[in-house]
């Protein structure tokens, strides 16, 4: 099947649609096995998904959240780590279970074998029910750079130039940007049941494009997602090319 395309005038539209769609996926199945990323377009989809908690619309008591990527070296209480961007713009703002949080440890001994462990614990999960996607620049969903192989699963990977130059803001006066992360693969974001991406801002326009016209995905990862039967993109017209 294509993949189904929702355009908005702006990235709050953006985000309103994609708050919506995952209120109405945890109503359908509270115990929903949700995939989340993180990155500056996700940002307002929490800030929504916490007032839609505090007002009563959604509650993630029985959600498994699956983070979908963490920096190798970093902990889990390190300012710029992924599991700090999840627990202070969601976790900690809504109701869901600590039990039911998960990420990859950014600063265990051996990144390898931890990357393997959680993608034997995504497999003991039955896969994602629901997987959000942000887009880089470059194509990348999660962290798989171009050149990721289609049957690549959870593994360590080095962030490419363009992922390091849009992520350096970030590490700012500091001198210990991390050049590797562990990332969920493009197999395991293919046995996916559902996935929705979002892509807001004319910087994303080139890689909205790749995924639309489908490759090449050793160039532009994310059209490697043409070949999954249930893929909703959402996007800002800036994203689509639109002035």
């Amino acid at each position: 099947m294509p993949i189904a395309l929702t355009l908005s005038d702006s990235p709050v539209a953006v985000a309103d649609q994609a708050a919506e769609l995952l209120i109405d996926a945890v109503a359908a199945k509270p115990d929903l096995v949700l995939g989340l990323p993180t990155g500056s377009t996700v940002l307002a989809l929490y800030r929504r998904l916490v007032r839609a908690y505090r007002g009563g619309r959604v509650s993630f008591r029985q959600v498994t959240c699956v983070n979908v990527d963490e920096y190798v070296g970093l902990g889990p209480d390190h300012p710029q780590s992924y599991a700090t961007y999840m627990r202070e713009t969601l976790f900690r703002h809504v109701d869901a279970g600590p039990d039911r949080v998960h990420g990859p440890h950014g600063a265990a001994p051996d990144p390898v074998q931890e990357a393997a462990r959680y993608e034997r614990l995504i497999e003991s999960l039955g896969g994602f029910d629901l997987l959000l996607l942000g887009l880089g620049v470059n194509g990348h969903i999660a962290f798989n750079e171009p050149g990721s192989s289609p049957d690549s699963s959870t593994r360590v990977v080095e962030l490419a130039p363009a992922t390091l130059r849009a992520n350096s803001r970030f590490f700012a006066g500091s001198s210990g940007q991390p050049t590797k992360a562990i990332t969920i693969g493009i197999a395991t974001i293919l046995r996916a049941r559902r996935i929705v991406v979002l892509a807001t801002g004319v910087t994303k326009a080139k890689a909205v494009q790749a995924m639309l016209s489908g490759g090449p995905m050793s160039v532009w990862p994310a059209a490697a997602l043409a070949d999954h039967p249930d893929v909703r993109l959402l996007l800002d017209r800036a994203a689509a090319g639109e002035r």
